[in-house]
């Protein structure tokens, strides 16, 4: 008989795509193949994101992709955007499910089901791992070790999502991440809501866990996803740099570079104390490329504050931009706050900041032309393969064999288009 066949997709960030992996997994293990995503398919299942309200539009538009692929399969829906907004995806034409960010994990449950919709949102405080499995097509792992978050940031919905923080236990999060280096990733990345709020939420400091994992025989690569900056200790600057698996690429979130600012959004530093903590990754870790979130257009910035945020991201080592406008979520502080800000001046704003980042990234790209580095290959692109450094350019190369999911040794030699090109000297 004929094995069933599932498609997935994944929207949103590295945590959503650790937890499509293990429902992945759990399909392969029931029997069905995993087929392209817009391929006809038995069960099309949509891991959603509602971050801004840009994230909700394209869950909707990927949900009716979905059932015009696949007009016979059971569509369904799954994670942020269905626990926020359950009506208005029951309402999409052809779902049959929908799951919310915890019963995600049950849609084992509920597929021979014969009712003519489901949906359940349930709310718990239990914690579900997930990891990137051999179901999946990642070449880097993400191994999930924390869940919900605290923090009550006036512009954030996830909270109320994903409901309140908890995590793995130390020796679980181990055991998975033996498991995936068993499976033949060379590169583990820790993600979660919030990670830098480990041990409040576990009992264990991160810095111990992550000791733990960097002693794991066969893992060669190490990076951690975002870690809020009023987190990220002394203790895990050191136990990272000890090691020769840390990757030279972290992610801080800086949301705003003026403090008036930061203070509205209910954030937990000053600009003050994010310099601090990127001198003192810059000291441990001197190539190091910084990613960092910000959010263009809060309710009440102004052009000076918006200018303060321009100058400090010119200024700053932080390398890889990820600039978002504001999108006004219902039930969040600053839904409610007056002074919104046009969506004009917020489109002109993320542009100014984009247009930045561009020329930052092209800039420490081409700093790295006449230096060798360790890359992971993760795709075929043509006659070439990209992956990335240990600071996180992306890097191609051309190869005679098949070099994916291996790390060679790479001379940088090359800017052509803004793509860096290197050449395989092991």
């Amino acid at each position: 008989m004929e094995s069933k066949t599932v498609a997935l997709h994944t929207l949103g960030c590295r945590l959503n795509m650790s937890e499509t992996g293990t429902i992945a997994q759990g399909f392969s293990e029931r029997g069905y193949k995993v087929v392209p995503f817009g391929e006809k398919a038995d069960v099309v299942l949509v891991n959603t994101c509602t971050v801004t309200d840009s994230a909700d539009s394209t869950c909707r538009n990927l949900i009716r992709k979905a059932h015009r692929s696949s007009p016979e399969g059971k569509i369904v829906v799954v994670g942020c955007y269905s626990q926020m907004e359950p009506e208005a995806v029951a309402a999409i034409v052809g779902v049959d499910l929908v799951l919310g960010t915890a019963e995600k994990y049950k849609v084992f449950d509920y597929l021979d089901e014969e009712k003519e919709q489901i949906v359940n949102v349930d709310m718990t405080n239990e914690f579900w791992g997930a990891a990137t499995t051999p179901a999946d097509s990642h070449t880097r792992a993400f191994l999930k070790i924390q869940d919900g978050c605290n923090y009550i940031c006036s512009f954030c919905i996830i909270p109320q999502a994903r409901g309140r923080s908890r995590a793995i236990r130390m020796d679980e999060a181990i055991e998975s991440a033996k498991k995936l280096v068993g499976n033949g990733y060379k590169e583990i990345v820790l993600t979660g809501v919030n990670i830098g709020e480990y041990e409040k939420a576990s009992g264990t400091p991160l810095y111990k866990l992550v000791q733990g994992l960097l002693r794991i025989d066969g893992l060669e690569r190490f990076r951690l996803s975002s870690v809020e900056p009023n987190t990220f200790d002394n203790e895990l600057i050191a136990v990272l740099k000890d090691s020769p698996k840390t990757m030279n690429h972290f992610h801080i979130p800086l949301q705003s570079g003026n403090d008036e600012v930061l203070t509205r959004m209910r954030r937990k530093y000053t600009i003050a104390q994010y310099s601090d903590i990127l001198g003192k990754i810059k000291e441990a870790f001197p190539l190091a490329g910084i990613g960092a979130d910000i959010i263009l257009g809060h309710p009440g910035e102004t052009n000076q504050q918006f200018l303060d945020t321009f100058n400090f991201l010119r200024k700053s080592p932080i390398t890889h931009f990820h600039p978002f406008p504001y999108s006004k979520r219902k039930g969040t502080l600053s839904s409610s706050m007056d002074d919104h800000i046009p969506h004009g001046v917020k489109k002109e704003r993320v542009k100014m900041i984009t247009n930045l980042g561009k020329a930052k990234l092209l800039d420490f790209s081409h700093e790295q032309i006449g230096t060798t580095s360790k890359v992971l290959f993760e795709k075929r692109d043509g006659n070439f393969f990209e992956g990335y450094t240990s600071n996180f350019v992306r890097v191609w190369t051309e190869s005679s064999i098949d070099i994916t999911n291996q790390i060679k040794t790479v001379a940088l030699t090359n800017l052509k288009k803004e793509k860096l090109f290197g050449e395989i000297s092991d």
